[in-house]
């Protein structure tokens, strides 16, 4: 069966067996935030960790579409379905340089990851970390993986992050060339990460051999979503390898059985490395501000870690602005839990948010559906006026993000202190 859909993808999460992951990330959970985040694509994480690959399957069956998977006994039409992935983190030394890598693999059956598996279990323990730490280079991955698998998809992960991506400041490369080598034609895209976004990536020119994709590295239920790929076309694991193919600029084609149609984004400025600086310190910079100070950090005079921003200034060889034609779109998001505890001013997980949040799903399905779709006036009344302003303006983008740095994700600023004491004393005045 080849469905023909536009749908939502988030093929970068992680289990409970993964280091410093939530012990609720089990299976049928995944399952049911998918359904709340609106998620109809799920990547399972992890499938290299014995226990968690066993799991997988006994709760997963084959659904109707090549390569993709189902809760077991679940209703077909309505069902999530899932795609075998893992992130694996390379240790290695290559070019006289120390690298740290994260790649995340994707693959169509449990024969070719069962394959995946038994070649790097032969180079290390599977079994210690949902997220393997191997002494591979981020080459050898992939070869192992288009050997289980000529279609496997190998796409370097976050592939700005200072300290793990292969763009990153600290152990990555200049180009993807560089590290894949010989093999580089078989890397369809890059994940961008938090702390990019589409319009930084295209400014650097040989990226437009690669498709942008954007997904959640979700440590939790909570987190699913928080980034996502939108593919129009056929639901199946072929027809979303040709989409991935299909939508890199310098290939692009309109004729393909899917495509990627948008990715749904942090504001990059949220995310954890988007600027330079040192978090014990306290010290954030901008690149402008790193160069005056010739990088060193004030407090403790070691050199600042740089981040995504500076990074890809370094990189970019063409001005800002600049968009590959025929480029898929994207859309700038803050998780719908976020926005209730900036409304409401309170934290993420407090009974008052998750309660607002709650009410929400329910009215409208879907957090997606909260975020993009539903009326003004109805959120107003499923939530708070304070709330349905509040996604307002995010959907306007009219907000303020104080930005992250070294590991410490930015702030998002909506309303001002006066402004909530104005929803107090009157919250209908500010609705529109």
């Amino acid at each position: 069966m080849n469905r023909m859909a536009r749908y939502l993808a988030d093929l970068h999460i992680h289990s409970r067996y993964a280091r410093a992951c939530s012990k609720d990330l089990t299976v049928p959970t995944i399952d049911l935030w998918a359904q709340k985040k609106g998620i109809k694509l799920i990547g399972t994480g992890d499938f290299t960790h014995p226990y968690w690959f066993g799991e997988l399957s006994q709760e997963l069956e084959p659904a109707p579409e090549d390569g993709l998977f189902i809760l077991r006994g679940a209703e077909l039409d309505s069902a999530t379905r899932w795609l075998l992935s893992v992130e694996v983190s390379s240790i290695f030394n290559q070019d006289g340089k120390g690298r740290r890598v994260h790649t995340l693999v994707i693959l169509p059956s449990f024969e070719s990851a069962k394959d995946f598996n038994e070649r790097l279990g032969r180079r290390g323990k599977l079994a210690s970390d949902g997220r393997p730490t191997l002494g591979l280079s981020v080459k050898e991955v992939a070869k192992a993986a288009l050997a289980a698998h000529p279609k496997a998809l190998v796409i370097p992960a976050h592939a700005w992050t200072p300290w793990f991506g292969i763009l990153g400041s600290q152990s990555g490369f200049d180009s993807l060339e560089q590290c894949f080598e010989e093999l580089t034609p078989d890397i369809l895209a890059i994940e961008t990460g938090l702390s990019s976004d589409p319009p930084m990536n295209w400014r650097v020119g040989f990226l437009d051999d690669f498709a942008l994709v954007s997904f959640s590295d979700a440590h939790s239920p909570k987190k699913l979503g928080r980034e996502l790929t939108e593919f129009d076309g056929q639901l199946s694991y072929p027809a979303i390898y040709e989409g991935i193919r299909a939508s890199a600029p310098s290939r692009i084609k309109q004729s393909a059985t899917a495509k990627i149609s948008r990715t749904i984004e942090f504001f990059p400025e949220e995310g954890k490395y988007h600027l330079d600086g040192h978090r014990v310190c306290q010290v954030r910079w901008t690149p402008k501000e790193t160069k005056a100070h010739d990088g060193i950090c004030p407090v403790c005079k070691r050199p600042v870690t740089i981040g995504v921003m500076a990074r890809v200034e370094e990189l970019a060889d063409r001005p800002e602005g600049f968009k590959p034609d025929g480029t898929p779109d994207f859309t700038s998001l803050v998780p719908l839990e976020e926005i209730i505890a900036e409304a409401v001013n309170q934290n993420t997980g407090t009974k008052a948010v998750t309660e607002h949040y709650e009410r929400l799903v329910q009215a409208f399905k879907t957090e997606m559906a909260v975020l993009e779709a539903a009326a003004i006036d109805d959120i107003s009344q499923a939530s708070s006026p304070a709330v349905a302003v509040a996604i307002r303006r995010v959907r306007n983008g009219n907000l303020n993000v104080e930005a992250g740095y070294d590991g410490e994700f930015g702030t998002v600023k909506i309303f001002e202190k006066d402004e909530r004491e104005q929803f107090s004393s009157n919250p209908q005045a500010s609705l529109f």
